[in-house]
């Protein structure tokens, strides 16, 4: 078998590196698209390829690259999340609210951290996917998101 031929892009660059913090007020459960802030700070850093970590500092809110072209996508994981993780199931841990757990469930069963590859300095995205902040819990909530981006 024959190796795959992979065009280097950054073969002898200085590798650079930035960081930053973007916080996301939601308004309860549901998803808060992060693609065009994401989108202008990777630009703003001037690094043309490398690799974006993206991190939420939260355990009951999570991070997807989902659909972003029909709404409808978004509304079905949301009834999905609830069919996964109901919230009337009587859970030991019920400290904050009848939402908790579930929530923590639902970030358990997602992701905290997502790695995205920059090529020409934007997020190398498909043509339907977004990056989106998923609020897990009922109410409002401040949340932390944090980006790191490493390359050239």
């Amino acid at each position: 078998m024959k190796p795959l031929d992979i065009e280097p892009l950054t073969e002898g660059s200085v590798t650079q590196q930035a960081s930053g913090r973007l916080v996301v007020e939601t308004s309860g459960q549901g998803f808060t698209d992060l693609t065009e802030a994401a989108s202008r700070w990777v630009f703003s850093t001037g690094i043309l390829h490398g690799l974006l970590t993206v991190f939420c500092r939260h355990t009951s809110a999570s991070l997807l690259i989902q659909e972003n072209a029909d709404p409808d996508v978004r509304a079905d994981l949301l009834t999905a999340l609830d069919r996964l993780a109901p919230r009337e199931v009587g859970y030991l841990h019920t400290t904050e609210g009848p939402d908790d757990m579930p929530a923590h469930i639902r970030a358990m069963m997602t992701a905290t951290s997502l790695s995205i590859p920059v090529l020409e300095g934007q997020m190398a995205l498909g043509s339907w996917q977004g990056l989106y902040l998923v609020e897990h819990r009922d109410r409002p909530h401040n949340r932390e998101v944090v980006f790191y981006l490493i390359g050239a």
